[in-house]
């Protein structure tokens, strides 16, 4: 992951920290290994470009860009993979170590960018932000002390994906589905599952339990679960599309 043509490829995203300095030093780690995109989603703290821990990544720092959301942060990925402790929270993605991860992150198509995302120091990713993510990854503390600050943990990460081998198993041929894609048609399936009344009606389907996930997330993560490549992407939304244009239509009065 550390050749030019692989590091470049990843986008490494903060999710609403809260200390500047954290920001900065997760930033220093980025230059360390060679990882030179930042993206920060609803920074606590406006002045982080000024964080005195950035020693040596001022620059990288000065570059970073800002999004108000998870969704736009990584809408031009086709690999998003959160970071977790997991704890006592139910996942419904697989979840991975940190070095199967890198194995994993190794193998993406080249040229497809991809995302590693960050909670903040606080509470970590919510359940919104990991409905996002295609799959987790987790590094191996112990389980008394999961949680790591966040510079660390974005460095643990870092120089793991750095110290792999150069020349990891070919990449897959097809290209996958970006995120945006993958919005899109979520957004979609969801207009035809509200059109068709099964969100409402189906007691024993979504909206069984009033503890359970938002629709919105429970669909996001399905649709995330597929896996589904560029081409596969485009004939789905082509078909959601053929479907709801035929049903609209057909409930219009005469």
């Amino acid at each position: 992951m550390a050749a030019n043509s692989e590091s470049d490829r990843l986008r490494v995203v903060l999710v609403a920290p809260r200390n500047p300095l954290n920001i900065g030093a997760a930033a220093r780690a980025m230059s360390n290994f060679g990882f030179f995109h930042l993206r920060v989603v609803n920074p606590y703290d406006l002045a982080f470009r000024e964080a005195r821990s950035a020693v040596g990544a001022a620059p990288l720092l000065a570059k970073a860009e800002e999004f108000k959301t998870v969704a736009e942060a990584v809408e031009d990925c086709t690999l998003v993979v959160g970071t977790t402790a997991v704890g006592l929270r139910q996942l419904q993605h697989p979840v991975r170590r940190l070095d199967q991860a890198a194995r994993h992150l190794r193998k993406h198509p080249a040229g497809s960018l991809v995302a590693l995302l960050f909670g903040s120091e606080k509470r970590g990713l919510s359940n919104e932000d990991l409905s996002h993510c295609h799959w987790f990854l987790r590094i191996p503390t112990r389980e008394e002390h999961r949680s790591m600050n966040l510079g660390q943990a974005v460095a643990v990460c870092l120089y793991e994906l750095a110290r792999g081998p150069q020349a990891a198993s070919k990449p897959e041929k097809q290209s996958a589905a970006s995120s945006a894609d993958l919005e899109r048609l979520t957004t979609l399936l969801l207009e035809g599952l509200r059109s068709s009344g099964y969100l409402k009606s189906n007691p024993s389907g979504l909206q069984k339990r009033r503890s359970a996930a938002p629709p919105d997330e429970k669909i996001r993560r399905l649709v995330h679960r597929l896996q589904l490549t560029a081409s596969d992407a485009e004939l789905t939304l082509g078909i959601l599309r053929q479907i709801l244009w035929k049903s609209q239509k057909d409930n219009k009065p005469s």
